[in-house]
């Protein structure tokens, strides 16, 4: 083996230079340096960018809120004042309190109506009550249970197993039995 034949700082011995090991070292720690301060300046950069990004997208969304803030006080005013038209076009033919009171009664009619449309509501659903209905138990011998109250159906003909909206369809959900009513046993306290 010549010497031109050896990889760079390796000795005759086969071990590496210290002057080569050295250096390895030293690049390897320059190159994790400069890769980690790359890395923090892209991070700042990348964040410095996102932040202005979202201030001026907030900015946007800041003027429009307001413009839509500013045009609902305009059309309250707006309804303020046909309301008042509107009562002093009824004030000609009637008396003012009598006009104040049909538009009174006009603007509290508009209000429910927008109000009933605001609400969700499913397609065949009841209006909600503040208690809910407990089926009673099935009929001795017919084999079906007859319609909760306030339901609207009848149960069919005996034997047939179907009412007109049986419980648990899409129309009628089904309503669980009634638990079966225990005595209330004080509880013994163990000393």
């Amino acid at each position: 083996m010549t010497a031109s034949d050896k990889p760079t700082g390796m000795t005759d011995t086969g071990l590496v230079a210290p002057e080569t090991a050295l250096s390895t070292a030293l690049s390897q720690v320059v190159h994790e340096a400069v890769r980690a301060s790359l890395r923090e300046s892209l991070r700042t950069e990348l964040r410095d960018e996102l932040s202005a990004q979202l201030a001026d997208v907030a900015r946007k969304q800041r003027r429009r809120a307001s413009l839509y803030a500013a045009a609902g006080v305009t059309a309250l005013y707006a309804g303020a004042a046909a309301a008042l038209t509107l009562g002093l076009v009824l004030a000609l033919g009637l008396p003012g309190w009598a006009a104040a009171l049909i538009v009174t009664a006009l603007l509290a009619v508009a209000a429910v109506l927008l109000r009933n449309a605001a609400r969700p509501t499913r397609p065949g659903a009841q209006a909600h009550t503040s208690r809910p209905e407990v089926a009673a138990p099935a009929a001795p011998g017919t084999g079906h249970a007859p319609a909760a109250p306030g339901t609207g159906s009848a149960p069919a003909a005996p034997g047939t197993g179907s009412t007109a909206s049986a419980p648990g369809t899409d129309d009628f959900p089904a309503v669980p039995p009634k638990p079966p009513v225990t005595p209330d046993v004080p509880s013994q306290r163990t000393r």
